[in-house]
């Protein structure tokens, strides 16, 4: 494989970070670190830039890119902690649906594409550690579908146009869009460590329309989430990579005993094992990317790098507030931002034995 990234990857990842340094400062960080963080301007700005539309299909009104962009899109966010909707509207909600959309369907990828609505997918349920096998049940009725179950964590569903919902089909997953205004659906905020704007789905015989088939509902389904815990993974690397850039300046900086703390062993060898983390999971990332891009059998990859955002994430992100002592845990301070930033992605990722779990059965079952 080659790592070197392409020239698109690079002016989406330069155009995506002039935006944020304009636009995501420390006092707009504070300003923003309440419960439904959601940042308007920078979300706006993301699409008069053509940022939201480049890797989405040509004819949908995108720039044709693909995962390889918009995981370098990812990480410029995941430096900023931006808080945006870019991984469940444009990478996860957008992409399903140019993918395996009805022509009406795909009519919300241009919509999403120029910021005018906010596509979400509701992909964890409480207690289901198995996504691929939603507890969500679909029937038919009237001619259309109908669901009925609840869905925990999911993303911007109190301002999104449409709801992505996995749900079971006589035993067989199947993917569904759902109107959120619907009267049969309640969305409720949740509380998450990084205050990131996520709510709890219930529905109670909600009208759906099927996306693709149900015949193809494990594809779909295994394309989201693909897709979706790269692109986590991918958000993740640029958050750690920011915080060790903050973790070495303050180490530099910070004196005791007449010298800067970076010179101590201890302090030393926390931050280069935060590097070798960091370089592993940009490693994991950028494979599993390539791989996805190339159309090539791609779960061991991504499974790889969801083990490394999450356990190195952990690492790294404790190591950032050990280093930085009282002042990390200043909920003042742009560290803080960073470690809770890293904590939600940690958690959402998963625990390091179910990501072992799968890296088995993809192993087992390479293709």
């Amino acid at each position: 494989m080659d790592f070197t990234p392409t020239e698109a990857q690079n002016d989406l990842a330069g155009l995506t970070a002039e935006v944020c340094g304009k636009l995501v400062t420390a006092d707009r960080l504070r300003a923003l670190d309440t419960e439904g963080r959601y940042d308007e301007p920078l979300w706006n700005s993301l699409a008069e830039t053509g940022v939201l539309a480049a890797a989405l299909p040509e004819a949908l009104g995108g720039g044709d890119f693909g995962i390889l962009e918009q995981t370098a899109v990812l990480r410029e966010l995941g430096k900023a902690v931006a808080a945006v909707p870019y991984l469940s509207s444009i990478v996860v909600g957008a992409g399903v649906l140019a993918a395996y959309g009805s022509a009406a369907q795909r009519e919300w990828v241009g919509k999403a594409a120029s910021g005018e609505v906010i596509l979400t997918a509701a992909l964890s349920e409480e207690h289901n550690w198995e996504p691929a096998k939603p507890t969500t049940v679909a029937r038919e009725a009237d001619g259309g579908w109908r669901l009925v179950g609840n869905k925990t964590t999911v993303p911007y569903a109190d301002r999104a146009a449409r709801i992505l919902v996995p749900a079971t089909v006589s035993g067989a997953p199947a993917l569904f869009l759902v109107d959120p205004a619907d009267a049969s659906v309640k969305v409720t905020g949740q509380r998450v460590v990084d205050f990131s704007a996520e709510f709890e789905v219930e529905l109670h015989d909600t009208p759906a329309e099927l996306v693709g088939t149900v015949e193809s509902g494990a594809e779909i389904l295994d394309w989201i989430l693909t897709r979706a815990w790269i692109g986590l993974a991918a958000q993740q690397l640029g958050t750690l990579e920011k915080s060790l850039e903050l973790v070495a300046d303050y180490a530099r900086e910070r004196e005791q005993f007449g010298k800067p703390i970076g010179a101590f062993q201890a302090v030393a060898q926390r931050l280069a094992d935060a590097y070798i983390d960091i370089q592993g999971l940009r490693l994991a990332v950028t494979q599993a990317a390539w791989r996805l891009s190339e159309g090539l059998p791609s779960s061991e990859a991504v499974h790889t790098a969801k083990f490394w955002a999450a356990d190195a994430g952990h690492r790294v992100a404790h190591t950032v507030v050990h280093v930085h002592g009282g002042v990390g845990i200043d909920r003042d301070h742009i560290v803080h931002n960073y470690f809770t930033a890293a904590k939600h992605n940690e958690f959402a990722l998963g625990a390091g034995t179910d990501h072992l779990r799968a890296i088995g059965a993809a192993l087992a079952n390479p293709a």
